[in-house]
């Protein structure tokens, strides 16, 4: 069963300075619509080729436009060993229908 975080839980999180790993998993086109601070970027067909970039020293939180792709990507990625992976519920639009900060990415 793949763990999940609400936006709200993910927001406290970041602002308390817990180790998370934040990682968009979507298309550059989409990204280029706007980001969650600090996340990384990894799109979602590129996770079994950049698996060693993933800590296991910290939570993993994947995050897509709606909640779906992330979670099969968290699926995909506890399969192969991962257990420290998590899904943000709701995705980017859930995170921003919360009213936190989604911001402009430059380049991808």
């Amino acid at each position: 069963m793949v763990k999940e975080i609400d936006s709200a839980t993910l927001q406290l999180r970041m602002a308390a300075g817990d180790a998370v790993h934040l990682i968009d998993i979507r298309t550059p086109g989409e990204v280029a619509g706007g980001v969650i601070p600090d996340a990384a970027f990894i799109p979602m067909h590129l996770i079994p080729a950049r698996m060693e970039e993933l800590p296991k020293d910290r939570e993993v939180i994947l995050y897509c436009r709606s909640g779906a792709r992330s979670y099969h990507a968290c699926a995909y990625l506890m399969e192969q060993g991962f257990d420290n992976v998590a899904n943000l519920r709701g995705g980017i639009i859930g995170w921003a229908r919360g009213g936190f900060e989604v911001m402009r990415r430059m380049a991808v």
